[in-house]
């Protein structure tokens, strides 16, 4: 079966500068694939470029073996590829059903007569977050009184419901403690179970392992290394993220200091 979403030695430049050389990996259906680099290691550049905020400039970007170039996020969408980000993009005086449907909003009437259909709205989205396990007290609190994790939660619930293929998750549990972390890692699992293509974007590897088929580790732009995950462990995940073998050769190189008399 063709992957859902494909980049091969994909590239971006912003003048004289290289965000992204020569990085490729794959999404499948009912996979999570895992994107782990630092600050500045060019993950929010891959995700835009999937996400059709930017272009390549060289390499390759497949949809279900299609090569694609999206000029807008808008593009991207109509190839069912969904983006959540950090910062959620929500209205937090709004209650959690508006925002679920935001741009979206289920109508009655017709022309000059059309109302927004409140009932509708409240019952789809009760019953696309049940779907999903989330059990919110009410749908018509704000948003806002969430908590992070069950924010996340929400937006992924969205995602799904309007019939993304392929789920990309920036940092989603970046500022969430250990627990709300592992409830949004719990519906990520969901997704990936539903059949969906899932790119979570982390620095912590402790959150990616658990959840993730195959890893990317991406340095300064470029791929630091691609893995299958039953051919690597947890602690050499880690070792990789945090530079060991830079340590070690600086540890080798301090040893060699101390003995030089």
């Amino acid at each position: 079966m063709s992957p859902l979403l494909e980049v091969r030695d994909i590239g971006k430049t912003y003048g004289s500068v290289i965000a992204l050389r020569d990085v490729s990996t794959v999404v499948n259906a009912g996979e999570v694939t895992c994107v782990l680099g630092d600050n500045g290691a060019g993950k929010s550049t891959l995700i835009k470029i999937l996400a059709g905020v930017h272009q390549h400039d060289r390499g390759e970007f497949l949809v279900e073996d299609t090569p694609v170039k999206f000029a807008s996020p808008r593009e991207a969408l109509d190839h069912g590829i969904a983006t959540v980000y950090q910062d959620l993009a929500v209205v937090p005086l709004m209650s959690v059903w508006r925002n679920f449907f935001l741009g979206s909003e289920p109508t009655i009437g017709f022309g000059p007569f059309k109302a927004l259909d409140r009932r509708k709205g409240r019952e789809t989205t009760k019953q696309a977050l049940s779907d999903m396990g989330i059990d919110l007290r009410d749908v018509e609190q704000p948003v806002g009184t969430l908590s992070g994790g069950e924010r996340q939660c929400v937006a992924i619930a969205r995602a799904v419901y309007f019939g993304a293929k392929v789920l990309i998750l920036d940092e989603p549990t970046a500022a969430l403690g250990v627990k709300q972390a592992g409830v949004v890692l719990k519906y990520v699992a969901q997704a990936r179970d539903r059949g969906l293509g899932v790119v979570l974007i982390t620095h912590n590897p402790h959150h990616a392992f658990p959840v993730a088929d195959r890893f990317l580790l991406l340095k300064r732009g470029a791929p630091l290394g691609s893995y299958e995950k039953k051919d690597i462990d947890i602690n050499e995940l880690t070792r990789q993220m945090a530079g060991g073998a830079e340590l070690e050769a600086l540890e080798h190189e301090l040893r060699q200091v101390e003995k030089t008399p």
